[in-house]
């Protein structure tokens, strides 16, 4: 716990302190106060507007109700405002308001002894779904409410798990911090692709950027006899190490922790990368926003280098940015064509998650247009 920062508070009369941490990297807060149940709905949300972290000593379960006062006072002045009529200034409005909601809600903050214990009246026991997000400690701590929230959500998830498409049978279990695959539809795109004919000759494909390994666990189901699946995040890798073997599927995989591609070739290699050229807000939009289409590009760009003989790389990426005016169709042509590759085909589909029938969402004109696609590619 020495390199977390420790934050300091006034506590009737005494001068108190304890380590900071954040698991979405937001800053230690300058100023704390102590409050409890007597703190009002309004007072609080003018402190918490005004950059004041707020220390819960309260029942717990007031502060959850705190919370969410806080939260439907955000969203009614987010209402209020008129919405721009470029959509990619009301991108940009949007992720601007979102992280702001964020850094507000973020100042309800509460602590944590050691062993990862609420030390508060009414608070639920939640060492496992902390021990299992941010390991062991061995000193008290202070966090965000918010996170906890978001902490305890991902722990559920991880415990029901996402139901793979029934053709391949069984459940992907997100870890904390990893990507969870609940949009499938890119799945049955890759489910339903033709292989390369190389495949009968060298049965070997990469899966780069695995996150919880589903696409590793596909390709593995269509037969393959070797698979690489790489992944950046030591936490990906040990997600899809996991579920690959609650699967059953650990013989034909090899997890390499490494950036884009591992070693040698294959035919066919396999790119989820991040849909929308835009800055995260936090370690955990990793798997989301890629600043400058990094990812992206370096996948284009290296392809041609890892394909073997007739081999294809099968680009997912969803239109979602191009109806954003994020990144334009001519621009990812030309990354292609200049990274040396072709297009062999192009097969799509449409969202059907719920936020696509979501009209009060700033970003329905784009979410009801959006489709995803599987790019075929192959070397000229």
């Amino acid at each position: 716990m020495s390199d977390y920062p420790v934050i300091s508070w006034n506590e009737a009369g005494i001068k108190r302190s304890a380590r900071w941490h954040s698991e979405k990297g937001m800053p230690a807060p300058r100023l704390v106060l102590a409050i409890d149940d007597r703190m009002t709905a309004d007072v609080a949300y003018r402190l918490v507007c005004e950059g004041t972290a707020l220390l819960w000593k309260g029942d717990f379960q007031n502060a959850r109700q705190l919370l969410q006062a806080l939260a439907r006072r955000i969203d009614k002045k987010r209402l209020a405002h008129k919405t721009t009529s470029s959509p990619t200034e009301r991108f940009h409005r949007y992720r601007q308001t979102q992280s702001q909601r964020a850094r507000i809600l973020g100042n309800l903050l509460i602590p944590f002894n050691a062993d990862h214990s609420i030390p508060l009246r009414r608070a639920p026991d939640v060492r496992l779904e902390c021990l299992e997000a941010h390991g062991p400690r061995t000193e008290a701590y202070i966090a965000s409410l918010c996170e906890l929230q978001g902490l305890i959500g991902a722990f559920e998830w991880r415990k029901k798990g996402i139901a793979l498409p029934p053709a391949l049978g069984g459940r992907i279990h997100p870890h904390y911090g990893v990507f969870a695959p609940i949009r499938s539809e890119y799945v049955d795109l890759v489910i339903n692709a033709p292989l390369p004919r190389q495949v009968t000759a060298q049965s070997v494909a990469f899966d780069i950027g695995t996150g919880t390994g589903i696409l590793a666990a596909v390709l593995a189901r269509r037969g393959f006899q070797r698979i690489v699946a790489t992944d950046l995040d030591v936490r990906a890798i040990n997600c899809a190490r996991e579920n690959l073997t609650h699967l059953g599927i650990t013989t034909q995989v090899d997890l390499v922790q490494t950036n884009l591609f591992p070693e040698g070739q294959a035919s066919l290699i396999v790119c989820n990368p991040p849909w929308i050229p835009a800055r995260p807000s936090s370690p955990l939009e990793h798997a989301i926003f890629d600043p400058g289409s990094r990812m992206l590009w370096g996948f284009l760009h290296g392809l041609s280098l890892h394909l073997a003989s007739e081999g294809e790389g099968w680009l997912i990426l969803s239109d979602f940015a191009e109806h954003l005016g994020l990144r334009t169709r001519a621009e990812l042509l030309a990354a292609i064509d200049a990274a040396g590759l072709k297009v062999l085909s192009k097969s799509d589909i449409k969202p059907y998650h719920k936020r696509v029938a979501d009209t009060s969402d700033p970003l329905h004109a784009a979410r009801a247009a959006e489709l995803t696609s599987l790019w075929r590619l192959a070397t000229k």
